[in-house]
């Protein structure tokens, strides 16, 4: 007769120190948050492969292919550099306002792109959610991957336009590389948070390119930052200038371009960035890890 295990009723333990004793966990159980962090990590792999079929799913069907991460930053540039540069004169104060333009509009649509990839993280890949069991925080991180490595591509093409457009190389391009880590954490926070509030609110999703574009107006990408001063004061200000799109932009505006009027110092802005980036960067996690046990169901 095979041997079958059985609780002993003489042990006089409880049924939650047998389940420790043969190791056994509650069904559903949301993991601590460094449990979670940690399985996270054991599944890099599953992300990476993820995020490069993503990839390859997106651009194979295109005869251009990846040269579309390229061209679509451009195009926009080149359609707001004949509207808001020419015809409505917004490159007025601007030395270089063409490595001005492209700055934010490189630096605005690698944000845009996580958000609007990030809100479906979730509900388009449900399938795959009630099929297999992994972190879920794998899908808005595999999004966050790719947006990132576009924008590796991307910002060689924006160093190419700012030196063809006669900005020199100086040590303040090394700069870059700092805005880049801290503004893709902070694009990862917002991906992970996109996804969990896109999956509780499935209408959201209709209104993100009303609030990009909001976002977008309020983040000087078109237009000089000294229009925001030269309108607003006191309390209207702070805000415009705390917001963290907007001071993203300025970065990267100061590390590629010389004599560019910025929002504020450099030293406020960047301490204004490490603080978003902390706030969103974690509070996204944490946020989409509280919803861990719901996504899918229903």
């Amino acid at each position: 007769m095979p041997e079958t295990a059985v609780a002993d009723a003489g042990t006089g333990l409880s049924p939650k120190e047998l389940a420790r004793r043969h190791g056994l966990s509650a069904s559903g159980r949301l993991p601590g948050l460094m449990e979670y962090t940690r399985q996270l990590l054991s599944y890099r792999h599953f992300i990476q492969a993820h995020a490069s079929a993503k990839m390859s799913s997106a651009l194979g069907t295109t005869k251009l292919g990846t040269v579309w991460q390229v061209l679509t930053p451009i195009i926009n540039a080149a359609v707001y550099y004949v509207i808001f540069g020419v015809i409505l004169g917004g490159r007025e104060g601007v030395t270089n306002f063409i490595a001005y333009l492209c700055a934010g509009v490189f630096v605005f649509q690698f944000t845009q792109s996580i958000v609007q990839n990030g809100i479906n993280a979730i509900t388009g890949n449900l399938g795959l959610i009630r099929a297999l069991h992994f972190p879920r925080a794998s899908l808005p991180l595999s999004v966050a991957l790719v947006e990132i490595r576009n924008f590796v591509v991307a910002l060689f093409v924006l160093m190419g336009i700012v030196l063809i457009t006669g900005e020199p190389i100086t040590l303040e391009w090394l700069l870059v590389i700092p805005v880049l880590f801290l503004q893709s954490i902070f694009n990862t926070g917002l991906a992970l948070a996109a996804a969990k509030f896109g999956a509780k609110v499935r209408d959201v999703k209709q209104l993100i390119p009303f609030i990009m574009r909001f976002w977008m107006y309020g983040s000087a990408v078109l237009y000089p930052v000294s229009l925001f001063s030269e309108h607003l004061q006191g309390w209207k200000l702070a805000v415009v200038q705390a917001n963290p799109l907007l001071i993203f932009i300025e970065l990267m505006r100061h590390s590629l371009m010389e004599d560019v009027k910025l929002a504020g110092p450099p030293a406020l802005l960047w301490t204004q960035a490490v603080i978003w980036t902390v706030l969103v960067g974690i509070g996204g996690f944490v946020y989409f890890w509280r919803g861990e046990k719901g996504y899918g169901r229903g």
